[in-house]
C-alpha cells in the first residue's frame, strides 16, 4: 500500500494541474487518468476493490483496497538487497575514531556554549553592579547636595534672626535712652 501511495504521489506530481482539474469535472477524463496511472504502476483492476464512502459536500469519496499480492507477483516486485560487503577491523576502527571525533567536537561545542553563557552572565552581573554603584553614588551626591542646601538655609535663617535681634536691641536701647532723656527733662 505504501508503494502504491508513493507511486501515486510521484505520478500526481508529473500530471499537470489542468488535467487534474478536468478529471474532477469529466468522469471520462478521470477514468482515462486512472487507467494511465494503473498501467504505469502495472496494477490490474482485479487486484483492487473500490468501495464508495458517504457522499460529502465536497463530492464523492472512495476507498481503494488493494488485494494481497499473489505469490507470483510477489517475486516480481521484490528487489534484491545489495550485497553485504565484508567489514574489516580497519573500517571499524576508522568508524570508531570518526565517532570519537564527533563526540569530542560536540563536547567542545557544548563547553564553548557554556563558557559563552557564563561570560554573558558575568557581564550582566558586572553591569548590574556598576549601575547599582552609579545609582548609589548619584543618590549619595544628591543627598549631600540636599544636606548642604539645608545647612545653608539654616545658617541664613539664623543669621537673619540674629540680625533682627540686634536691630531690636538697638531699637530697645534707643527707646531706653529717649525715655531717660524725657525723665530728666521732666524731672
Amino acid at each position: 500500500v505504501t508503494l502504491f501511495l508513493q507511486s501515486y504521489k510521484e505520478k500526481m506530481k508529473e500530471l499537470s494541474v489542468l488535467s487534474l482539474i478536468c478529471s474532477c469535472f469529466y468522469p471520462e477524463a478521470r477514468n482515462k487518468l486512472v487507467d494511465i496511472l494503473l498501467d504505469w504502476m502495472d496494477i490490474d483492476f482485479a487486484d483492487m476493490e473500490v468501495k464508495a464512502i458517504n457522499k460529502r459536500r465536497s463530492g464523492q469519496a472512495f476507498e481503494v483496497i488493494l488485494k494481497p499480492p499473489s505469490p507470483v507477483s510477489d517475486v516480481a516486485h521484490n528487489l534484491p538487497s545489495p550485497p553485504k560487503r565484508d567489514i574489516s577491523l580497519e573500517d571499524i576502527e576508522k568508524k570508531l575514531e570518526a565517532a570519537e571525533d564527533r563526540r569530542k567536537y560536540q563536547e567542545a561545542q557544548v563547553l564553548r556554549a557554556l563558557a559563552e553563557k557564563r561570560d554573558h552572565e558575568r557581564e550582566v552581573l558586572l553591569k548590574a553592579m556598576e549601575e547599582n554603584s552609579n545609582f548609589s553614588k548619584m543618590a549619595e551626591e544628591k543627598l549631600q547636595m540636599k544636606m548642604d542646601q539645608i545647612k545653608e538655609n539654616r545658617d541664613a535663617h539664623l543669621a537673619a534672626m540674629i540680625e533682627r535681634l540686634q536691630e531690636k536691641e538697638i531699637h530697645a536701647a534707643l527707646v531706653r535712652k529717649n525715655k531717660e532723656l524725657r525723665e530728666e527733662l521732666t524731672a
